[in-house]
């Protein structure tokens, strides 16, 4: 094994078996709340027998093909079908003339149609659609569709779409939140101004879309595919349809890889049309191309900060203008806008602030839910401010950050008060004091690994090392008013509990925490979670930590009144009140040890079951000065980052991640780590790598060898050195998401320590080489 990825699995081991807040030793539980318990399909996935929506098949199946445009911005003159529709195995083929209605839709804003009419808004926009007996037939077909289009001058500036001619009937601006608070003429001693640039980041699952349609005796259909948020994937594609949403399922299958939306209703809604056009099963399963045309990205984003502090470095006042580049349609840049604009100062105090924020649409690819999005690329600046500040006040960056930090009971800029746990200032610390790594003189055993790989072409004597920190901060559930709600049912048969909840697992591990909560409060072992399908109850979308919250909340709920069902009458048989009954590991007891039986013997053959709803307190929608108590919750992460740079090639090496994480309370240690290094690694892509790269509106290279994931090679040690477990009380079980904060957190960190190791500001991400050259010293 080579010393980067034994580093890789040491990481691993590293994350898996840090110890819970609660020390070493304490004697960890078998299951339930608590245990390290591992996924229920953690082996079928290992062997690769788990079924996704690609190894789907039925009886009679066609096959799917979408023709995209191949122009960023251009009017359609005419479309052609004939050619297409006479070839030998081709069933049907469909174009915005056979969407009913409109023939728009969106998750979040309905502007978007599902198949081009008259103008071309983004490359690989879809214009048509064909259904064939083989997968081939269905690509020719597609391109033998003849398109006349009168190709238009695309608008790829975000910051030239103010005054451009509209892109849409809504206009180019989606949304602009200007943000007051405090006095507008206060100035600080130290001023320090930056401009920052954040890059495209892809989602890039690790499995591409695919889904299968099947049309139903009663003109309806059911779609079987990845999705994240089902019913309201129902909801749309019934619209779309023209159907009723009772005559639309969406049966979810096995997630492959989700950190944003999946399954965009761009590959969901031409199979459904074709499905019914041709009254047969039809499958379609994307290309890496096709997914990378389809799908939601990252905001790309402009931000120009200004900071302004004291003489101590206490800061007094920020100003930004943040601009995101939504791309062609709105999707959810409302959300991730007020993200950005909320959370521009970060998780310190900042007595006066005043934010502009804009999301306006260009014709560049489409912009999404990505996690963390907003709060990572404003976390990005004024990290970055932060070190600036430092450097000219010549004080400790890491002491400079600690003088500012939120604490609890603080005040936002948007005028909410911090009521949840906000233990910011420890978790510098602890990453702070956490012993750095040797430097590779200090360990004449190990090889030296030079940035760039042990084959690169960097001297050792170029090599220099640096330390960054950066804090972050995320919201958790939605936001500005969003009705936060899911329902559980859980049924208990023959000592066998099932949990029926239509929160999708995209790999956050909802359905192992499930087991857990069922587990805990029933006492029962063996727990089985249903699979998703929209005839059950809505839970939501997967998103900023939902399920973790609401559906487990709404687990909880169900399983305790089930567990009231089965102690009333051992209760009232006994004389006594259900409060002095406790269950675990499957047997019922007394306090004072009367009653001993176990949950088999108690049921006596019976089937009880409950059903529930979880919903916290409700938000409301930042006002026209950006005011408003917009969130439920906040999550806090801190992360110092040690890299090597070559300070003559730029290449970077990220030496080890520490991290300090806000978490509320561990519900399973494993899958926690396991989260928190996922997040890190994936913030690593975004500061070195990750870039989907467009000229002129055309993403170029769209596959994973022009776009670059961080692999297993370029993981670093993460060293997850504190779990804070300081409880919110109005969180079930007092738990926060933790997936997103280090997503957040890590690309600004690893920013500061190549400013610490170069001298060179870096102000965009991902960092490119020539960024990383250290600037020359003049004799």
């Amino acid at each position: 094994m080579s010393n980067d990825a034994a580093t890789a699995a040491n990481a691993t081991r590293t994350a898996l078996t840090t110890p819970p807040a609660d020390g070493p030793d304490t004697e960890p539980p078998v299951f339930g709340l608590g245990a390290s318990l591992p996924p229920a399909d953690a082996r079928a996935k290992t062997e690769g027998t788990f079924p996704y929506a690609a190894d789907l098949w039925a009886e009679g199946l066609l096959w799917a093909a979408v023709l995209r445009s191949p122009h960023p911005h251009a009017r359609i003159r005419s479309i052609d079908t004939t050619a297409a529709a006479v070839m030998s195995g081709v069933r049907a083929v469909v174009t915005h003339e056979d969407v009913p209605g409109d023939g728009a839709y969106g998750r979040r804003v309905v502007d978007r149609p599902v198949f081009a009419s008259d103008l071309v808004r983004h490359h690989g926009e879809p214009i048509a659609a064909v259904a064939a007996d083989h997968p081939d037939t269905a690509r020719l077909a597609a391109a033998a569709i003849v398109v006349e289009y009168e190709v238009l001058e695309p608008v790829t500036d975000p910051e030239k779409a103010f005054e451009a001619e509209p892109l849409h009937p809504d206009g180019n601006l989606i949304r602009h939140i200007p943000l007051r608070y405090g006095d507008p003429d206060i100035t600080g001693e130290v001023i320090v101004d930056g401009l920052y640039r954040i890059g495209r980041q892809d989602p890039a699952p690790i499995g591409a879309e695919a889904g299968l349609a099947v049309p139903r005796p009663d003109g309806g259909v059911e779609i079987y595919t990845a999705s994240t948020d089902p019913h309201t994937d129902r909801d749309l594609a019934a619209a779309c349809f023209g159907l009723e949403p009772d005559r639309v399922k969406i049966v979810v299958t096995g997630v492959p890889g989700a950190t944003g939306d999946r399954e965009d209703p761009g590959f969901q809604l031409p199979l459904g049309l074709l499905a019914l056009r041709t009254g047969c099963p039809v499958k379609l399963a994307a290309t890496r191309e096709e997914s990378f045309l389809g799908h939601a990205h990252r905001h790309p984003t402009l931000l120009r900060y200004r900071h302004h502090a004291d003489a101590e470095g206490r800061l007094v006042k920020v100003e930004a203008q943040i601009l995101l580049d939504a791309g062609a349609y709105a999707d959810a840049s409302s959300e991730s806008l007020a993200a950005a604009v909320a959370f521009a100062c970060g998780p310190y105090v900042v007595p006066h602030a005043f934010i502009e924020g804009w999301a306006v649409r260009t014709n560049n690819p489409p912009s999404g839910h990505v996690r963390g999005e907003g709060a990572m690329q404003v976390c990005a600046a004024y990290e970055g401010q932060m070190d600036k500040l430092a450097t000219k006040l010549g004080i400790d960056p890491a002491e400079l950050r600690l003088r500012n930090s939120l604490s609890t009971g603080d005040i936002l800029p948007t005028g909410q008060t911090v009521t949840c746990p906000a233990p910011v200032a420890e978790l510098l610390r602890e990453v702070r004091d956490f012993p750095l790594p040797a430097l590779p003189k200090d360990s004449p055993e190990d090889d030296w690994l030079l940035p760039g790989g042990p084959e690169g072409a960097g001297e050792p004597g170029a090599v220099r090392r640096g330390v960054g920190y950066a804090l972050g901060m995320v919201h958790m559930l939605g936001a500005e008013g969003a009705d936060e709600v899911s329902t559980a049912t859980v049924r208990v048969h023959d000592g066998v509990a099932t949990v029926i909840c239509a929160a999708v697992e995209t790999g956050q591990g909802f359905s192992t925490l499930a087991r857990q909560v069922v587990q805990e409060t029933l006492g029962i072992e063996e727990v089985h979670v249903a699979a998703v399908d929209t005839d059950q109850p809505p839970a939501g979308p997967a998103t900023h930590g939902r399920h973790t919250w609401v559906s487990a909340g709404a687990v909880e709920r169900a399983a305790k009144m089930v567990r009231t069902q089965l102690l009333q009458p051992l209760a009232h048989k006994f004389g006594m009140s259900t409060e002095l009954l406790q269950i675990a590991n499957g047997k019922i007891t007394s306090y004072d040890g009367v009653l001993s039986t176990t949950v088999t013997e108690a049921m006596d053959g019976k089937e009880l079951w409950a059903t529930a709803q979880c919903r916290p307190h409700p938000t409301e929608p930042l006002d026209g000065s950006g005011q408003g108590d917009a969130f439920v919750g906040l999550a806090f992460c801190a992360v110092r980052a040690v890299v090597d740079v070559d300070i003559e090639l730029g290449s970077v090496r990220v030496v080890e991640m520490a991290v300090a994480q806000d978490v509320g309370r561990v519900l399973n240690p494993s899958q926690l780590a396991a989260r928190i290094e996922a997040g890190v690694t994936q913030g690593i892509g975004t500061a070195l790598t990750e870039n989907l790269r467009t000229a002129r509106g055309v993403i170029r290279h769209p596959d994973l060898t022009g776009y670059a994931l961080p692999t297993a090679l370029d993981a670093p040690e993460i060293r997850i050195v504190k779990l804070v477990e300081e409880r919110d009380v109005v969180a079930p079980f007092g738990a926060k998401p933790v997936s997103a904060v280090p997503v957040v957190t890590s690309p600004a960190a690893v920013a500061s320590a190549v400013r610490a190791a170069t001298g060179r500001p870096i102000n965009r991400l991902p960092i490119r080489p020539q960024a990383a050259v250290a600037a020359p010293t003049t004799g």
